[in-house]
């Protein structure tokens, strides 16, 4: 980036200072992060899911993520805490969530995209589906959780980051 100050002085005005800035090199636009592609959502760079995030992510996706995790749309709407009139109008109307409900669905599919990950480094990821596992596991009490199900916790970004939290200490081996 380049920052150029000059003295600009006006007939009747007191010299004051004018500063350009031009950028020495453009950055790219963000990649298209496709939401099913679970890995990609997971490995994108922060600024790439938040410019995902920001473009929008449409109602009806959340219809299609509750398929992919083999679970009702009704308990997924739940546990992200998603009105369903509102997803239900939206998804009619062709419609993005909000950004908040937007960066819950984007989370979740971030999550599903660790345990792809996870499973692709620490295991055998032939026939393993990784949405209908992710659907199952966040229904259970877990121990590290205190016996709470981890979907209680899918409706905060702070709670799916203690959930990817929990995830990766599974990897290690720590909750294994």
């Amino acid at each position: 980036m380049t920052v150029t100050i000059k003295r600009v002085s006006a007939k009747s005005a007191r010299p004051r200072a004018a500063v350009t800035i031009s950028p020495s090199r453009r950055s790219a636009p963000a990649p298209e992060i496709q939401l099913f592609d679970f890995a990609m959502v997971f490995q994108a760079a922060p600024m790439d899911r938040l410019e995902t995030i920001k473009r929008g992510v449409r109602a009806g996706e959340v219809i299609k993520l509750a398929a992919l995790m083999d679970t009702s749309q009704d308990r997924l709407m739940k546990r992200l805490g998603l009105p369903r009139a509102t997803v239900v109008r939206k998804t009619k109307a062709h419609q993005n969530l909000s950004t908040e409900q937007g960066e819950r669905v984007v989370g979740l599919s971030k999550l599903v995209g660790q345990v792809q990950t996870i499973v692709n480094e620490s295991g055998n990821p032939e026939g393993f589906d990784a949405a209908h596992w992710t659907g199952e596991w966040l229904e259970r009490p877990n121990p590290a959780l205190g016996g709470r199900p981890p979907a209680e916790l899918m409706d905060t970004v702070a709670g799916q980051e203690l959930v990817g939290s929990l995830l990766a200490k599974m990897q290690s081996g720590a909750y294994a």
